[in-house]
């Protein structure tokens, strides 16, 4: 059994903890990113196949490093994979993966302890780094009650149509990712949809005016629609908790595809079919839960979780734990905070609060 110190650990090698690790590393601080995954990018490399990013190449860079594409062109989830591990290895950031912390707790001397099996690192400071909307999948419990012979799969487990068997697709939820998939799946597969319509762009990120709405989209989701503002406070619970509007996917592209769109949601099961709030029975082959994830972490053995399993903070920052801090939430600061544009402002945010403690600590102590 083994003790480190490091003065800030940065838990997530994803896009967060890498500009995180990077704007620390500017101000020559010393930290250590650690991500339970075998190589930096998995998360992406592990999305369905023709999963792209909503923004343009333009937009994808974090920062210090140009995304390496035409900057109009929208990247592929593999190709966001490769730009961060070559990110890493460009700035040449601490990185040690295959590493997967068990518990976070703080010690009687004020630092924060973190357990890897028998090994602990002890560190004055903690940037959560694990995603935007958490890891676990939000699959209702009844789901189990469903008919062995349909197939389930959550948005995280679906990779392309063909693994789904012959016969009817329910996606439930209507968000942007809902949306992509029932799109996709519905070119081989007889499709219905469900769940609230989350609204959606009045473009598509792909249109001829791009050049001219894009920065226009850019702006507002990283100055306007922020928590400061009464639009953002609006919005933000929205986001968190029932998923953004449709963004590549459209409702007349859906209904050219033929897609049964009902706005009802799946409230049950009876006779081992999936069941609406209104009654209605559906009669499918295959469920693709587009129900998004669970703010889980009871690896963190500290009171500052409120509403939803949502870390209580401002910014990014825990005010009843001094040295604790997010990075990468959805409404962090601003819509943007979960998409590339917003994260480098919010990481280095976060990184100057992270000097400026380190600062007094050593004040205090001297």
């Amino acid at each position: 059994m083994t003790t480190q110190h490091i003065e800030t650990l940065i838990i997530g090698a994803g896009q967060a903890g890498l500009s995180t690790g990077y704007h620390l590393q500017r101000r020559r601080r010393s930290f250590l990113i650690v991500d339970g995954n075998e190589r930096i990018g998995d998360n992406w490399r592990q999305q369905w196949d023709t999963l792209r990013l909503y923004t343009p190449a333009k937009y994808d860079g974090l920062p210090g490093l140009r995304f390496p594409a035409d900057r109009w062109h929208f990247p592929q989830k593999d190709e966001v994979a490769d730009y961060l591990e070559s990110y890493a290895l460009h700035w040449d950031l601490p990185v040690r993966m295959s590493t997967r912390i068990d518990r976070l707790e703080r010690g009687a001397d004020g630092r924060y302890l973190a357990a890897v099996g028998a090994d602990t690192i002890s560190c004055d400071n903690v940037v959560v780094a694990t995603g935007s909307f958490g890891r676990t999948p939000n699959v209702p419990a009844f789901g189990a009650d469903l008919d062995p012979s349909i197939k389930q799969l959550h948005s995280s487990e679906y990779r392309r149509p063909d693994e789904l068997q012959s016969g009817r697709v329910l996606v439930v939820g209507a968000s942007h990712s809902g949306t992509d998939i029932a799109y996709e799946v519905a070119e081989t597969h007889p499709t219905t949809l469900v769940g609230r319509d989350c609204g959606q762009l009045p473009f598509r990120p792909e249109s001829r005016a791009k050049p001219i709405l894009m920065p226009i989209l850019v702006f507002m989701a990283r100055h306007v629609i922020t928590r400061r503002a009464p639009i953002g406070r609006k919005a933000m619970p929205h986001i968190r908790f029932e998923g953004g509007p449709m963004l590549r996917v459209h409702r007349e592209d859906l209904a050219a595809r033929a897609v049964e769109r009902i706005e009802h949601r799946v409230a049950g099961v009876s006779d081992g079919r999936p069941c609406l709030d209104d009654g209605t029975v559906l009669d499918v082959a295959n469920v693709v839960w587009c129900t998004g994830f669970q703010q889980i972490f009871d690896w963190i053995d500290l009171p500052v979780f409120g509403e939803g399993g949502w870390p209580e903070e401002m910014r990014g920052v825990v005010e009843a734990a001094p040295g604790l801090y997010f990075c990468g939430l959805s409404f962090q600061y601003a819509f943007s905070s979960m998409v590339f544009p917003g994260i480098g402002r919010d990481a280095d945010y976060l990184a100057r609060q992270i000097v400026t403690r380190s600062r007094s600590a050593v004040e205090v102590a001297a």
